[in-house]
């Protein structure tokens, strides 16, 4: 099997989302830690002519190249057969989830700790904040209620891309300033059990800030 390859950032919890995904289903694959400081125009190559958003992540797969986090979680899925792709009805329902995750709480949380910890230029103060709190906590109800009948993951009792999608941002609750429910909570303590879990500042190659 063809060695992938992995561009992030461990500030970035959508480069999180994939990193975790390969770790916890090892699949091998090699990491290259992008500084998101550098301007989009000095990035290194091949990163910079890789990538078509000049974002992280991207992942190379043998001579393709897929960028945007969900998108890569949905080949990941495809690729494997397995983690939501054993069946293209299982596979449509992680899609659902992976566009919710993308409008709800991939906005919220990710805008919310940005603006807690690297707003530097006061430009998420005013109204931004509290409105991205209100947003986020009525993300959390959802999640809450979802997890309600007693199911250990997100589609049923066995991980899939979509935990991965969700958890992305999830494990930073202190830079964000927020914590969560009880059922969430569990549910993010089964995610941290899975074989391979780190910390996004654990994970191989990573550089804090």
């Amino acid at each position: 099997m063809t060695t992938l390859k992995l561009f992030g950032s461990c500030e970035s919890g959508h480069s999180y989302k994939v990193q975790l995904a390969l770790e916890v289903t090892g699949i091998p694959h090699d990491y290259e830690e992008v500084d998101l400081r550098v301007a989009r125009e000095d990035r290194p190559e091949p990163f910079r002519s890789l990538s078509r958003f000049g974002e992280v992540p991207l992942l190379r797969d043998g001579e393709k190249v897929f960028v945007q986090s969900n998108a890569i979680l949905l080949h990941l899925a495809a690729r494997l057969g397995a983690y939501g792709g054993e069946t293209p009805e299982r596979l449509e329902r992680v899609r659902e989830w992976l566009f919710w995750e993308a409008n709800r709480i991939g906005f919220s949380m990710a805008h919310l700790r940005y603006g807690r910890k690297f707003d530097d230029d006061g430009s998420y103060g005013g109204t931004v904040l509290p409105w991205l709190r209100r947003r986020f906590d009525a993300d959390v109800i959802r999640l809450e209620d979802e997890l309600s009948d007693g199911r250990r993951f997100m589609l049923d009792d066995a991980p899939s891309m979509v935990d991965f999608s969700l958890c992305g941002y999830l494990y930073w609750a202190e830079q964000a300033h927020v914590d969560y429910p009880p059922l969430m909570r569990a549910w993010l303590e089964r995610v941290a059990a899975l074989p391979g879990w780190r910390h996004p500042y654990q994970m191989p190659g990573a550089i804090p800030w």
